[in-house]
């Protein structure tokens, strides 16, 4: 068997999010039957995260096994030789072959070889997330932002940012029921930004809980819009209630944007 870490970004619009659901359009469904076709051979792929149903990513690790039978790969129509190592090259036009086959909202930029204990999710050292506000209409990024109808006060918002990085327990912030051990995140950067037509909210942290990024950006924006102090703020953070909190923002304008590894790169990569 080798491993291989793949590298992909997607437009999360039509599919109920990255993780494989039973009759429902998810990413992670999506490339492995596309990786199943052109290998010749069951592929299961494990992602570095789990974006919920409509949230995008442009920066996504992934990685799967491949098994070697009879001295040969093959992919798609070609076949090639294996190297006397732990891995063997996959047919240099794969990522050219998957693009072809996968649907225009799914990109693949790269496929290269890993160490075999090397693990897409549970390597990474650091995830950073974004979220797209405006008061405009903006028709060109449709499904790319979120529309708000007023106009966020973002000095305010800068200083309840700052606010959240006095603390690691973001339980407040956290879908109810979920299977975690722990609420416990590390932020190591949360602020806000103009960008053209908007504001752009970014959080880096050493892991994320499940709608934790879309119901602490509402909760900023309750800050922005002069609903809630940095002193109220506080008390929900330090309430450790769920309720407490603001509203969950949708999902059309959050984004995954950067997926850290070891070393500043992947150290696994061989």
């Amino acid at each position: 068997m080798g491993r291989y870490f793949i590298h992909l970004a997607y437009n999360g619009a039509c599919y109920n999010g990255w993780q494989t659901q039973p009759g429902l359009p998810t990413v992670q469904q999506t490339l492995e039957t596309a990786l199943t076709t052109l290998l010749r051979q069951p592929v299961a792929v494990v992602g570095c995260g789990r974006t919920d149903t409509g949230v995008h990513a442009s920066d996504f690790y992934a990685h799967f096994d491949v098994r070697v039978d009879s001295g040969e790969c093959v992919v798609g129509s070609s076949r090639e030789q294996v190297l006397p190592t732990a891995h063997y090259p996959l047919s240099t036009d794969l990522v050219f072959k998957l693009n072809n086959l996968l649907p225009t909202d799914i990109v693949v930029y790269d496929i290269f070889p890993v160490a075999a204990n090397a693990h897409a999710r549970y390597d990474a050292v650091a995830r950073t997330y974004q979220y797209h506000v405006s008061d405009r209409r903006l028709p060109f990024r449709q499904g790319l932002y979120c529309r708000i109808y007023y106009r966020p006060d973002l000095e305010k918002m800068n200083e309840a940012a700052r606010v959240l990085m006095e603390y690691d327990d973001f339980t407040s912030f956290a879908k109810l029921h979920t299977q975690v051990k722990t609420n416990i995140c590390h932020l190591s950067r949360a602020d806000w930004a103009e960008e053209e037509g908007g504001w752009v909210f970014t959080i880096r942290s050493n892991r994320f809980l499940r709608n934790m990024v879309r119901s602490v950006t509402g909760t900023l924006l309750d800050v922005g819009r002069g609903k809630l102090t940095l002193d109220g703020l506080r008390e929900i953070i330090e309430k450790k209630d769920r309720c407490a909190a603001g509203v969950s923002m949708p999902a059309c304008g959050l984004f995954l944007t950067k997926v850290e590894y070891p070393g500043g790169g992947l150290r696994f990569k061989v």
